[in-house]
């Protein structure tokens, strides 16, 4: 009796077969690659603000200090934005007719908040506290790069989890003393992880790394 499927049919179904599985386990392992890239995490993207703003020149120049602008970040879980009156502080003396800020005067004279784009977001379900990170002696670079080298400023890291627990596993390779925390040159004298440990000893420094330190 004729077979009713030809012999080469069993190699069509082995190949879906074994397609098939390959494809199972390759989609989530490629969208979890996917999630991780760049494009996605929004790492090394400048982002666009409504007046621009060159950290160089005020950071560098200037020598504004990050508490300065963001003064909330050595007292609260945000670092804070700067206000309209903030910048006019010294921009009613200085730059007082520049086009480039007349965004920023109006903002002032019309009380209205000006409505500055998050560079670096984290998931809602996530909890950062910058306070807890200053006085453990985190420095603003290490989450944010050399902000002071940016025309515009961009999200240096990838913010993921596993880029957390990494610095949480291992503090000492980014602790430095509280008083360069704002401090985008500073570099130790000797080995960082001498520096490091002597540090997480001197301000007592213990890493969460377990769910509930980050995910409340």
């Amino acid at each position: 009796m004729k077979p009713l499927f030809p012999a080469w049919n069993n190699s069509i179904f082995r190949f879906a077969l074994c397609a098939g599985l390959v494809c199972i386990l390759a989609i989530p392992c490629l969208a979890m690659a996917w999630v991780r890239t760049p494009y996605m995490t929004g790492q090394d993207n400048p982002v666009m603000q409504p007046i621009k703003f060159d950290h160089r020149h005020h950071v560098r120049d200037d020598g504004i200090d990050c508490l300065y602008c963001h003064s909330g970040a050595s007292r609260s879980a945000y670092a804070g934005i700067p206000s309209a009156s903030l910048c006019m502080n010294c921009h009613s003396q200085v730059w007082t007719s520049s086009p480039e800020l007349t965004r920023l005067r109006e903002a002032y004279f019309a009380d209205d908040p000006i409505q500055w784009t998050r560079v670096n977001n984290l998931p809602r379900h996530v909890f950062f506290n910058h306070s807890i990170h200053l006085a453990k002696g985190v420095g603003c670079v290490t989450c944010h790069g050399r902000v002071d080298l940016m025309p515009q400023v961009y999200q240096a890291q990838t913010l993921l989890m596993q880029w957390c627990l990494d610095c949480h596993r291992n503090p000492d390779e980014n602790l430095r003393p509280k008083s360069e925390i704002t401090n985008m040159e500073w570099q130790p004298g000797r080995p960082q992880a001498e520096v490091g440990r002597e540090i997480r000893a001197e301000l007592d420094v213990h890493p969460l790394t377990d769910c509930t330190g980050c995910h409340r």
